[in-house]
């Protein structure tokens, strides 16, 4: 159907082979494949404690249970997000408040933004590095420091992002990674839970496994005959078919992103000067993105509906990144505060494709599409 997807796997025979291996020793739940997955992310960040799980949905989940969020605390979640943030923070009880986007070229939650929204109540903030472009953490960090409040790094977009040459995910209590199949790094499902703090990274590996002492793994290898049970928990176990397929993806990672960079600043060229929409992330300091998604902003009066018609009319699949919570019927009576910069961006956003094996040529078609229906 589609001439050009909004997304393609960076696959090659690598990954069908590491899942073989998998299925052929015979052991496919949580294992040593899942320790080097672990052992090899931590390299990429900075040497951080990594507890590989899930999903990144389950990561989060962790990190409030292990930082004691509860009913009658309050989180501070970014207003243009996926709903994964929201949905965290309401299944443990606690209140989730909105933090605006910085600016119209800044998409990302602020230090400033944050602060409007601090209560009394305010225990957590969970902030996205969307689009994989990096927060400004110095003053979040700074902020959340001086206000006793724990820092979650919701990093599901941006895999090997830096900021002033620290990586993301290292910079709050805990990050949380997405290897969700459109995601820069892909297993299909699962996630990355990271930490600096050593007694923070046990409290995440007891939540992953049923609270247990001793995995399957070690009884099979004969290092452990029975378990302990230190503390309730979860199973947010990822497998080793998804942990080998990280290793692979992680290999590719860095080249792939650098492939990604080429794309955006492609689409940049081809439509910074274009009338009609507005190009955001162009002007951030310090960081160095990972270009998971390229969004642009239409004018407000532009029919995004029939954009979006049109584009599909070429073969060419777009998508919307992200509709404003109040929109959801699950949000709608809650009591959600307003946030108008993001309320407003929910509106007009408009992602368009790019993923690593996108050609240049491909770039310049979805572009002619954008620019042929603005002209009308």
């Amino acid at each position: 159907m589609w001439k050009i997807q909004l997304f393609k796997l960076n696959y090659d025979g690598r990954e069908s082979q590491a899942v073989k291996d998998v299925v052929d020793s015979g052991w496919i739940t949580m294992g040593e494949k899942t320790k080097a997955f672990e052992s090899a992310f931590s390299t990429v960040h900075n040497d951080v404690l990594c507890t590989a799980v899930s999903s990144a949905t389950a990561a989060l989940h962790m990190s409030l249970l292990a930082l004691g969020i509860k009913e009658g605390d309050e989180v501070i979640i970014p207003a243009l997000t996926f709903v994964a943030d929201i949905n965290v923070v309401r299944i443990v009880g606690a209140t989730p408040v909105l933090a605006d986007c910085e600016s119209y070229d800044d998409w990302n939650i602020s230090a400033r933004t944050i602060e409007k929204v601090i209560t009394s109540k305010t225990k957590a903030v969970i902030v996205v590095h969307f689009a994989g472009y990096p927060c400004q953490m110095d003053e979040i960090v700074k902020l959340c420091k001086e206000k006793g409040i724990a820092l979650i790094e919701d990093c599901a977009h941006a895999p090997g992002a830096k900021y002033k040459g620290q990586a993301v995910g290292t910079f709050g209590a805990y990050g949380c990674f997405s290897f969700f199949t459109n995601k820069n790094l892909s297993v299909g499902e699962g996630g990355m839970l990271t930490t600096k703090d050593k007694d923070l990274d046990q409290q995440a590996k007891y939540f992953r496994s049923h609270g247990m002492t001793a995995l399957t793994l070690d009884r099979h290898k004969g290092r452990a005959i029975t378990y302990d049970v230190a503390q309730s928990g979860l199973n947010y176990r990822i497998d080793e078919m998804r942990s080998a397929l990280g290793l692979v993806q992680l290999d590719k990672l860095a080249d792939a992103n650098k492939k990604r960079k080429a794309l955006v600043e492609r689409y940049v060229d081809r439509l910074s000067d274009v009338k009609g929409i507005t190009l955001p992330f162009l002007a951030l300091e310090n960081i160095e993105a990972v270009y998971h998604i390229m969004p642009i902003l239409l004018d407000e009066g532009i029919d995004r509906v029939a954009l979006i018609g049109k584009l599909k009319e070429d073969g060419i699949q777009s998508s919307i990144h992200y509709p404003a919570f109040k929109d959801f019927t699950a949000f709608k009576d809650i009591g959600l505060n307003e946030a108008p910069t993001a309320e407003d961006i929910a509106k007009r956003e408009l992602t368009l494709p790019l993923y690593p094996t996108m050609s240049l040529d491909e770039v310049d078609l979805v572009c002619n599409s954008l620019v042929e229906f603005l002209k009308k």
